[in-house]
């Protein structure tokens, strides 16, 4: 009997073993690279895709691809980096970049430094490898394209008696003047947004390079020109009647899938939510966004959205996982040919060279959109996002909400200020 017990003992022990290396992979096969990433018809595939190209020459090189939402991925890390107990993590796995820094700066034994002499991180947008840089250390490997674009029913346009060509590299004080010929005319504005979100804000702002952080990790508030240059900017629009704000987000897609309004401004993945109205192949156009009005350094560029792949503290084979991420999404075209079926767009530049990236698509005009759209990530400007990023963009988001309402400009940039100093300890 006892050794039946000691041996239902051990048995129970190695299950637990077993089951313990099942969030991370068998870390004793030293060819296998486990990644967690989230959206089967997006991420996931685009890793399907990466490993089917790495293993024509890895033949012997598995890739694990197990789907973990991205705000399990989140919970996950934060349970690892608060506990030290790393052995959960896989390999690799992806991070929203708004999200990137605060989780290397807050848990730094999660992530794993990416060596340069890996991967060439000049052939991506700095806009996008800023993300996921910490004291001059790349963590991340830039994925998809989060470049701002402004997309614009020509239609509707045609009838204001306007073309593209009008909204093209133009201010944001032209667009608002332009945009009451519009409705004028149409009825329709030329622009919704989420009410109390600010990612137009965050768009408007970076598009001159302007940040709501400083470099040395203070708050940039309070004393910031630009951000009320942004937030009068976004007032003057919304009063005129040619921005206008939704409840949510089946609203917004509402808006323009129904005829409702004339154009979007938003990141250059929203174009697979326009391409679901398939009667409107043909009559819509992208361009760049529009620039700030007198202020320096203003551009016609942004970026919203997108995320980077991560190496953890807990890779078996960072050196396997470096190569893995160098010869597949910083450095194969083929690769980003194969995952634009789905709208996955490179800011890795080299893809923008290829033919696959220079052919026409219908929807939009016939426009050579995606040469068009790695373009415009070139020219993001980069800023300075910090661990207390989301915290700020709610903190100028409540500050909004309440200025278009009526309230004070720079008592409630104050507050704001000293909301996220708050949440910094500070």
């Amino acid at each position: 009997m006892g050794k039946k017990i000691v041996a239902i003992l051990l048995i129970a022990t190695m299950a637990m073993g077993i089951a313990a290396c099942g969030g991370s992979g068998d870390k004793k096969d030293d060819n296998t690279i486990t990644v967690w990433c989230w959206d089967k018809t997006f991420n996931i595939f685009a890793m399907e895709e990466a490993a089917k190209i790495y293993q024509e020459d890895h033949q012997d090189v598995k890739i694990d691809i197990v789907e973990v939402g991205d705000v399990d991925v989140q919970s996950r890390l934060t349970t690892a980096g608060t506990s030290g107990d790393l052995s959960t993590l896989p390999d690799i796995f992806l991070m929203q970049d708004h999200a990137f820094q605060k989780n290397v700066i807050s848990y730094p034994d999660v992530f794993t430094e990416i060596s340069e002499k890996k991967i060439d991180f000049s052939e991506f947008a700095s806009g996008k490898t800023d993300f996921s840089v910490v004291d001059g250390k790349h963590y991340g490997v830039p994925f998809d394209n989060g470049a701002a674009i402004a997309c614009y029913r020509t239609d509707i346009l045609q009838e204001a008696g306007m073309t593209l060509e009008d909204f093209t590299d133009i201010t944001w004080d032209e667009w608002v003047e332009k945009g009451k010929v519009v409705l004028e005319k149409t009825g329709k504005p030329l622009l919704t947004t989420l009410a109390g979100e600010c990612d137009l804000l965050t768009m408007m702002l970076q598009s001159a390079g302007a940040s709501l952080f400083n470099e040395d990790g203070t708050t940039n508030i309070a004393k910031n020109d630009t951000l009320k240059k942004v937030i009068d900017t976004y007032c003057k629009m919304k009063d005129s009647g040619v921005l206008q704000e939704v409840n949510n987000w089946d609203e917004y897609t509402g808006s323009m899938l129904n005829s409702e309004v004339a154009g979007v401004i938003n990141g250059c993945w929203i174009m697979g939510t326009i391409q679901t109205a398939e009667d409107q192949s043909g009559k819509w156009a992208i361009t760049n966004i529009p620039k700030l009005t007198n202020v320096k350094g203003a551009t016609n560029y942004s970026n919203i959205g997108g995320s980077s792949w991560a190496i953890s503290g807990n890779c078996g084979n960072v050196e396997l996982a470096e190569d893995f991420l160098a010869s597949t999404f910083a450095g194969s075209t083929e690769l980003y040919d194969n995952i634009l079926s789905c709208g996955a767009i490179a800011t890795w530049t080299p893809a923008g060279d290829s033919d696959e990236y220079a052919v026409p698509n219908e929807f939009f005009s016939g426009d050579v959109v995606f040469e068009k759209i790695v373009d415009y990530s070139t020219k993001v400007p980069s800023i300075i996002t910090g661990p207390y990023f989301h915290e700020a963009r709610d903190a100028i988001s409540v500050a909004t909400t309440n200025i278009t309402n009526g309230a004070d400009l720079e008592k409630e940039l104050k507050k704001a200020e000293d909301t996220v100093n708050f949440n910094m300890g500070q």
